[in-house]
């Protein structure tokens, strides 16, 4: 059994290169420049979601929250990825 852990901060790229590092430990909204203009994104209660954004029927803010650790955000119209930084806990193994 693996047992995730919220992670507590989030890496923000665009076409693969960091743009922004993210503590998650601070509710905020930050606007970065995506491929098809402004993404806002929100950070809330150790959560981060996009909040808006330029893409055919609005994909990427449709997504919702994340917050475990190695857990990932993909807006590719926009050429944004958010992922979420941490470890997660082995808790035990079960054969």
């Amino acid at each position: 059994k693996i047992t995730s852990k919220e992670g507590n901060t989030a890496t923000v790229y665009y076409e693969d290169k960091i743009i922004l590092t993210i503590d998650l430990t601070k509710d905020k909204e930050y606007t970065v420049k995506g491929y098809l203009g402004d993404v806002v994104l929100e950070v809330k209660n150790n959560k981060i979601r996009v909040k808006e954004e330029n893409s055919y029927n609005h994909i990427c803010s449709k997504e919702g929250y994340i917050s475990e650790s190695g857990k990932s955000l993909i807006c590719l119209p926009n050429k944004i990825i958010i992922k979420i930084d941490g470890k997660s806990e082995i808790d035990g193994v079960v054969y």
